[in-house]
């Protein structure tokens, strides 16, 4: 039972003497036995908090950004009405700082016998799983002076699955996609390695795809064409360890290189290609595989939700012996992680040859725009070191960017918002060379 600021100071006011000088303990009793009376039918007026039955509903995955309304049904099955107030506690990252106050407390009246909804509406600020703590309630009386107060535990989680904030450019990298495969109308022909059909030649043509068997069954000149093949094996290797941590602008390199994937997923899935995913530092923190284009997308996202930058410096080897277990044929190895010198030269390169002398390897980093602003920079003595460190920074990227590509690696760098498609562009290049 908890006292309330108002029974507080009416008990205290009750409690003073009826003379200053000379206190009358008729006096005393006279002012306070009614005002105990009236706080005596207060509190057995309050409904009851353990008796009431509390259940929960509503969403129960929200992509982050967007808000998840999780519903709670309160049954009061005393005899008395509830007056009270509620706290619906959640982790604080599951509102917008600031909002946690008025978006977790509720004022609630159920009448004896009857039965009410609140809805708490959140907003997380991160990636994961929201797992709810308890409800509190205080129960009041019709007067207000007395409350009773308790809390129930009532289980929910909420899983905060990644924005995909790139899915906007896939509608033009599928237009893209439908060029290559030869299904839109364009008057060249669709490049690749699969023979599509034959029709008829036009200026322009290259004279190698005139196919003259079925030219000479023909009266006009034959050629073929050609679609990416399908059914090919892509491995989606994030690098969670620390470097992933590095923030650029408002976000984990993690964040982005996730999104990054996602488009490419998406877009592979659509051409027909298998695709799965791997995230690892020196375990393995999320294993996707053998999932059908329908069902490829959805798991992908509900393993990344929970993925988390670790604090470690990533195995490479490891790495490396995953990788190639996980894609046992040959494959197009997208690895997402940092061109930093020093983790590149120490731990990719001494092993990078086991995986392209077996698979197509594509490397994709995120670049921090802060550094074209640094190159920028002029007018003041720390605007020209800021530069100067930008140009050494840039250098030392590119020397990394071409070590990798001696060894046959495609090399994708881009800030955030240009990661995604640029890399969806680099796999549509490399299937339209019939590199896949």
């Amino acid at each position: 039972m908890a006292l309330t600021g108002r029974t507080a100071l009416l008990a205290a006011l009750g409690s003073l003497p009826v003379g200053i000088w000379e206190p009358s303990w008729t006096g005393i009793l006279a002012v306070n036995a009614p005002l105990a009376v009236a706080c005596a039918c207060d509190f057995a007026l309050a409904a009851p908090v353990r008796r009431l039955r509390l259940t929960r509903s509503g969403d129960t995955s929200v992509r982050l950004g967007d808000t998840a309304d999780v519903t709670l049904t309160i049954a009061n099955p005393s005899r008395r009405p509830l007056r009270a107030h509620l706290r619906d506690a959640w982790p604080p990252s599951s509102w917008q700082p600031g909002t946690e106050f008025a978006a977790s407390r509720h004022e609630v009246t159920v009448p004896a016998g009857e039965r009410r909804r609140i809805t708490t509406r959140l907003r997380p600020t991160r990636r994961g799983d929201r797992q709810t703590d308890r409800v509190t309630i205080r129960s009041y009386g019709p007067l207000r002076l007395f409350s009773r107060q308790g809390t129930h535990r009532i289980p929910w989680s909420v899983r905060v699955l990644p924005p995909f904030t790139s899915r906007k450019h896939l509608p033009s990298k599928l237009a893209r996609l439908r060029e290559l495969d030869g299904r839109t109308s364009v008057l060249t022909r669709g490049e690749g390695t699969e023979f599509d059909s034959l029709r008829e030649y036009v200026p322009g043509d290259d004279t190698r795809s005139i196919d003259w068997r079925a030219t000479a069954r023909r009266t006009t000149v034959a050629v073929r064409t050609w679609r990416p093949e399908r059914d090919r094996h892509i491995l989606l290797v994030l690098d969670t360890g620390r470097t992933s941590a590095g923030r650029v602008g408002d976000a984990p390199r993690l964040d982005a290189s996730m999104d990054a994937a996602l488009l490419l997923a998406a877009l592979a899935s659509r051409a027909g290609d298998r695709v799965g995913l791997l995230a690892y530092d020196r375990h393995v923190r999320a294993l996707v595989q053998g999932r059908t284009a329908r069902d490829m997308l959805p798991s992908l996202v509900n393993a990344m939700a929970s993925l988390e930058p670790e604090l470690i410096e990533t195995d490479a080897r490891g790495l490396t012996a995953t990788a190639l277990r996980t894609a046992p044929r040959r494959s197009l190895i997208v690895l997402l992680t940092t061109l930093d010198s020093s983790p590149v030269e120490e731990g990719l390169l001494p092993v990078l040859p086991q995986l392209t002398q077996r698979h197509t390897v594509l490397v994709a980093s995120v670049a921090d725009p802060h550094i074209a602003r640094m190159a920028a920079a002029r007018g003041t003595i720390d605007a020209v070191y800021e530069a100067a460190a930008a140009a050494q920074a840039r250098s030392e990227r590119l020397r990394t960017a071409e070590k990798l590509r001696r060894h046959g690696v495609t090399i994708v760098v881009a800030t955030p918002d240009e990661l995604a498609p640029a890399l969806a562009d680099a796999y549509l290049a490399l299937k339209a060379a019939g590199r896949l």
